[in-house]
């Protein structure tokens, strides 16, 4: 070795091999911190999208954008829904169209009562339950709504109208029959008044709607349930 030559810096060599780590740890710290916060900023776009839809949703139901059950212009055609409905129980079905889901309950006194079962606070499935109060209830598991089961009407929850109704009739062999619907807060009169029109006067007559007479497959099971 010369007088001029320096001896290698054992300490430098040290120092950055020491140093190669710590920048390697700092990339990757900083990679983490990117994906974490890539990770939060998805997360809330997602929760935002779908809490943003379910608004929109229940905004559109409310204001009538959306299709909401009874909105029929015409007659609905009756629909064998059940052989049968014993006391308590009920039965899921969709009526008038496949999109519409309702449910039929017999209550234990004997009464029928068909409502839509689409919550009218978002649109969520309404569910029997007949061990909840005196008669049973209408309940909605999305936000604890609770409907009167001989009614419609609300009585619990945040849901803002009562249900819409479908008119059932029985069948002398038994059976249940979905005829007619109504929008929520209309009586069943109003709704089938409504529905009929002109189109069959002589059981818009018998129903007592203004200015209007059998013969239809509706006043045909309308008049067998009279006889039962």
């Amino acid at each position: 070795m010369s007088l001029t030559e320096q001896p290698p810096d054992n300490g430098s060599e040290a120092s950055e091999a020491s140093e190669a780590p710590d920048a390697a740890q700092a990339a990757l710290r900083d990679r983490v911190s990117a994906d974490s916060l890539t990770t939060r900023r998805d997360y809330l776009r997602i929760v935002a999208t779908v809490s943003g839809g379910l608004a929109v949703g229940g905004i559109g139901v409310a204001s009538g954008i959306l299709h909401r059950h009874g909105d029929t212009d015409g007659a609905p055609e009756p629909k064998r829904i059940a052989d049968s409905i014993p006391p308590g129980e009920s039965v899921a079905f969709r009526y008038p169209d496949e999109e519409d889901r309702a449910v039929a309950v017999r209550l234990d006194d004997g009464t029928l009562a068909g409502y839509s079962a689409v919550c009218t606070h978002l649109a969520c499935a309404v569910l029997w339950r007949k061990d909840r109060g005196s008669e049973g209830e209408l309940y909605c598991p999305c936000h604890e709504g609770v409907f009167d089961a001989r009614t419609g009407e609300v009585t619990a929850g945040p849901p803002p109208r009562p249900l819409p109704k479908v008119l059932l009739v029985e069948g002398a062999d038994g059976s249940v029959w979905a005829v007619g619907t109504t929008r929520s807060g209309e009586s069943v009169q109003e709704g089938l008044c409504r529905q009929l029109g002109d189109s069959r006067p002589d059981l818009a007559g018998r129903l007592g709607c203004p200015g209007a007479g059998a013969g239809s497959p509706l006043g045909s099971t309308l008049e067998r349930s009279r006889r039962t």
